[in-house]
């Protein structure tokens, strides 16, 4: 367990002592301001009528965040080891493959969710300014942080598989932004592919993220949704860890 903490506070430290985590984190937190205040003029002093979380659900900055940040925080992960000439060196100390790769996940997901923490007050500085917004769903917000970490663990555990494949940085950025976004646009096949009723509108509905995001900031938990995310984020944990085993058969 000492050597997991080690090397997750390695990957906590090369995001929070260098410049580049703090310009991820002020970069999220721009488009969250922005999205902050698009969803006040679009009210115009209107009632909500809608949980807080689901009106910054339904802006299109919050999926370019979703979209865009996993890519910048992992694509240094291995890739960045590799070029750098300090992966085999790692690699030979005292600890296992499976160690290494989740700490560099975990370590990926604390710095995501931290980045997005400020968005908790959003609601509250609404409750405290707005006549209407006398009651905040403190489901409704839990719900919202419980998708936020079930998105970010999925496609940061892309992002980890990609970074393990390549040298490259900005390849393995690439290769994460494809994949999240092809798992990100399945969620319109429903409205590309004529669906009839049967198990084909159940298979897309099941697939939706946007109908999942749509539940969790309702504050509705559905297990199944649950297990969805974290089968697929434990699928390409196991892809990475045998893409880091992989070295041993070159």
């Amino acid at each position: 367990m000492r050597p997991y903490i080690t090397l997750v506070r390695r990957e906590l430290s090369g995001f929070y002592v260098s410049l580049t985590g703090y310009l991820i984190i002020g970069a999220i937190q721009f488009l969250l301001g922005l999205c902050f205040v698009i969803i006040l003029q679009a009210l115009d002093g209107k009632p909500f009528d809608m949980p807080v979380t689901e009106a910054f659900f339904n802006n299109g900055l919050f999926w370019l965040i979703l979209l865009l940040a996993p890519p910048v925080i992992t694509m240094r992960s291995f890739a960045h080891e590799k070029f750098s000439g300090t992966y085999e060196t790692l690699m030979t100390t005292p600890v296992s493959d499976g160690q290494v790769v989740m700490a560099k996940f975990t370590g990926a997901l604390i710095f995501f969710l931290s980045a997005w923490l400020p968005l908790i007050a959003y609601p509250f500085i609404l409750r405290e300014y707005s006549v209407d917004l006398t009651d905040l769903d403190l489901g409704a917000l839990g719900g919202t942080m419980i998708g936020l970490l079930l998105y970010g663990g999925l496609y940061l555990s892309i992002g980890c598989f990609a970074s393990a494949m390549t040298r490259s940085q900005i390849i393995a950025a690439m290769n994460t932004f494809v994949l999240g976004l092809g798992f990100f646009l399945a969620s319109f096949l429903h409205h590309i592919i004529p669906v009839k009723p049967g198990w084909q509108s159940v298979v897309f509905h099941h697939i939706s993220q946007i109908e999942h995001m749509r539940d969790f900031s309702r504050g509705m938990l559905d297990i199944r949704q649950i297990i969805f995310y974290l089968s697929l984020t434990v699928l390409f944990l196991f892809l990475t860890h045998k893409a880091v085993e992989s070295r041993r058969w070159k």
